[in-house]
């Protein structure tokens, strides 16, 4: 329960959630189910910061027609709890389209859709966040050498809000990634404010867009693009010859199996690098095999009747962009001959993936207590509890930034249910272990099988 020590002390929780995307609505939702099944003296008392004014995720990819990629079972819960209310398919239920979902004899639901279920989760447990708090120090509370307790510093407007914690689950999400040198303007955009950007078009007679990717999101936008501005020319740059099919096979998707989390933490270094090589076409870089084959065949049609507007432009890179009043000048490099092209656009839209953000970069004063391996990773224990100093008592917990140690599955939503589970598991069964060893499992220390 939270207790308020003597003086100015702030109140104190058993979490602290930074971030509130769907891996800390689920760590929420775990939270409010454990706290219902234990009974007010054992609860487990947790706040969240979520930066952004109310829930969001991904909203600039949220097309009409676009499917999630993953078995709609991989919601915030069904794994961990099949019998929970927080399920989908109690989301459907709410909105009376249960029956409707049936018939339709689909496992991927609409993006958009997905999308609203995260919404209806999280506003069953909104009153365990503050949004509109951006998180500006992670303070450590030291007494006699040891520290207990952190102290979050949040700032909503010129408000700055203080909560002490005995743990910090950190959910951050991925950053937008952007090639060096290039910066967002008003024509020149990362995917992740597609939509929005797109918005400002309204009236505009755009004549040509330049996408540059190979993956899911990029082939999205070339489509989305070619639909919404049919007089405009799509051209589409990356460095291979076509886009690559997803393997979304039974096999391969064993990858993202909760066991594969245990088998991937206790694998030697090489053989990690190997599975991320082997399973990488399940996630990076990759393109469901239907919008591949509506994006050839839409081609294909344009070149029979001699009106080219979807332009793929393989093997080739887009170099020295600028930005200039009315257009961006960009030059297109062949990679096999170097031949440099120079093509003007209204907008270059770069669909270039994410980054995960350095997963200690807010903890100011506590990340001098927190271990990392020999190339400057953090090393996490299996239970996702960053390994620390001693004196470190309370827990710091990864939602993210662990493909390293638990592998593709680190950030995605395959193995969220399961992993706040684990989370949360562990942060009860805190006061039973060593400080600053987490479940003393930890990746590098595991000897190599022989």
């Amino acid at each position: 329960m939270s207790q308020v020590l003597p003086g100015d002390a702030p109140v104190i929780h058993d979490l602290i959630g930074i971030g509130f995307g769907p891996s800390n609505v689920a760590m929420a939702i775990a939270l409010s189910e454990h706290n219902a099944r234990v009974g007010r003296q054992e609860a487990v008392t947790a706040h969240f910061f979520e930066q952004q004014p109310q829930f969001g995720w991904h909203r600039g990819m949220l097309f009409d027609d676009a499917t999630m990629q993953v078995s709609f079972l991989k919601d915030l819960v069904t794994m961990r709890n099949p019998a929970s209310e927080f399920s989908f398919l109690c989301y459907l239920q709410s909105k009376g389209r249960l029956v409707d979902f049936v018939n339709h004899k689909n496992l991927f639901p609409l993006r958009v859709e997905f999308h609203d279920y995260f919404e209806w989760a999280a506003a069953k447990v909104d009153d365990m966040v503050s949004y509109g708090h951006e998180v500006v120090a992670v303070r450590p509370v030291v007494r006699d050498g040891v520290v207990e307790y952190v102290d979050v510093t949040s700032r909503a407007g010129s408000e700055l809000v203080t909560h002490r914690a005995r743990n910090l689950v950190v959910g951050t999400g991925l950053r937008p990634y952007m090639p060096e040198g290039v910066e967002r303007t008003d024509r020149i955009w990362h995917n992740s404010d597609f939509l929005q950007r797109v918005e400002t078009l309204e009236g505009a007679e755009p004549s040509r867009f330049i996408v540059v990717g190979a993956g899911q999101s990029a082939a999205e936008n070339v489509a989305y693009l070619h639909r919404r501005f049919p007089d405009a020319e799509v051209c589409a740059v990356f460095s291979r010859y076509g886009y690559s099919p997803a393997d979304d096979s039974s096999f391969a998707n064993r990858i993202f199996d909760p066991a594969a989390v245990d088998e991937y933490f206790t694998a030697p270094d090489d053989v990690k690098r190997k599975l991320i090589d082997y399973h990488g076409n399940t996630n990076y870089s990759v393109v469901d095999i239907d919008l591949i084959d509506d994006l050839y065949r839409q081609s294909y049609q344009e070149k029979v009747l001699g009106n080219e507007r979807l332009r793929f432009l393989n093997v080739s890179r887009l170099t020295d962009v600028v930005e200039a009043p009315d257009r961006v000048r960009a030059t297109v490099e062949s990679l096999v001959t170097g031949e440099k092209t120079p093509l003007d656009a209204d907008v270059v839209v770069y669909a270039t993936g994410y980054r995960p953000a350095d997963p200690l970069r807010l903890l100011g004063e506590v990340e001098g207590y927190c271990r990392r391996d020999d190339e400057g990773r953090v090393r996490v224990g299996r239970d996702y509890r960053v390994a620390t100093d001693a004196a470190l008592q309370c827990g710091i917990y990864l939602q993210g930034g662990t493909e390293h140690t638990h592998g593709i599955t680190s950030s995605l939503l395959s193995n969220t249910a399961i992993r706040v589970g684990e989370i949360l598991e562990s942060i009860l069964e805190g006061s039973l272990r060593p400080a600053g060893d987490g479940d003393r499992r930890i990746a590098d220390e595991i000897p190599t099988p022989r």
